[in-house]
């Protein structure tokens, strides 16, 4: 496990004194099958929360049987990023994790994740490309993907991630202040059923946002399994693309926070009594 921190700040929060409670959060649209599978296998945790992406198989009463007690949420718009948002809005534990239901990912790398945040981390990103990482399921088009959008991701923000496009990740419950995602109420604009955040764009949005946030980042070993039944949704050009523009359009906007901080300085620092009031205005409007 490596641990960075892209220009780390101070911890919004303490470490909770006693164990920490663990939320799962699943995606799932029709993935009766696979929860059959994945989920007796989940550690016991605080809670297991399953989102339903309006499914036309079984997988809530699938899920409900094979892992009693679950919590399930239906999403309020489309798309993988709404679904993980709807979750969010949902735990109430000290961590969330955030768990494909596909089999692709391994359920007893959870303990590794939940002991690298309580070693210091804000936030645990799965890694196929750290050592102890692989994937069984991983093509060489979309590695050489992987590998140009880290490039240019890390030098955008300034990071050290080795796998940007992966969605196994963990973090403590005060991230998702500094992840702003869309609001799960928000109504999607006419003739559409998701805005922008709800796609797969989510593991790179959330990437970008934590980077920015100054939040320290631990990198975990991770292998990615494959999906047992099913077939992905994922397109290597598509999704690439898609990704490739959610690393412009989180680029802008860092630009305009900080910006937005500068200003807000130059605003709050106290003026110099032998300066002319003309003087701060005029760093005001320089920045």
């Amino acid at each position: 496990m490596s641990v960075h921190a892209p220009a780390i700040a101070a911890r919004p929060t303490r470490l909770p004194s006693l164990a920490p409670t663990v939320s799962i959060v699943v995606p799932a649209k029709n993935e009766a099958r696979n929860l059959e599978i994945v989920l007796p296998q989940l550690p016991d945790v605080h809670e297991v929360i399953l989102v339903d992406g309006n499914s036309t198989d079984d997988t809530v009463e699938t899920a409900r049987r094979v892992r009693p007690g679950i919590k399930v949420v239906r999403q309020t718009r489309r798309g993988k990023g709404n679904a993980l948002a709807c979750g969010f809005a949902a735990a109430t534990g000290d961590i969330i994790v955030m768990f494909d239901a596909d089999c692709s990912a391994d359920p007893a790398e959870i303990p590794a994740f939940v002991d690298a945040l309580i070693l210091g981390a804000d936030f645990a990103k799965g890694s196929r490309f750290t050592r102890g990482g692989g994937s069984a399921d991983i093509t060489r088009l979309r590695r050489a993907g992987n590998w140009f959008l880290n490039l240019i991701a890390n030098s955008i923000l300034d990071t050290r991630y080795t796998d940007l496009c992966y969605g196994y990740n963990a973090f403590w419950a005060h991230v998702l202040d500094h992840l702003e995602l869309p609001g799960i109420a928000t109504p999607a604009p006419a003739g559409t059923d998701m805005v922008w955040g709800d796609g797969f764009e989510i593991e790179t949005v959330i990437n970008c946002r934590i980077a920015v946030a100054g939040l320290r980042i631990a990198e975990v070993p991770s292998f990615e399994q494959l999906r047992v039944h099913g077939e992905s949704n994922l397109n290597a050009v598509t999704d690439g693309l898609r990704v490739l523009r959610t690393l412009g359009t989180e680029r802008r906007r860092a630009r305009r926070l900080r910006r937005a901080a500068e200003a807000s300085t130059v605003v709050a620092a106290p003026e110099r009594t032998t300066a002319p009031r003309r003087s701060a205005l005029a760093l005001g409007e320089a920045a």
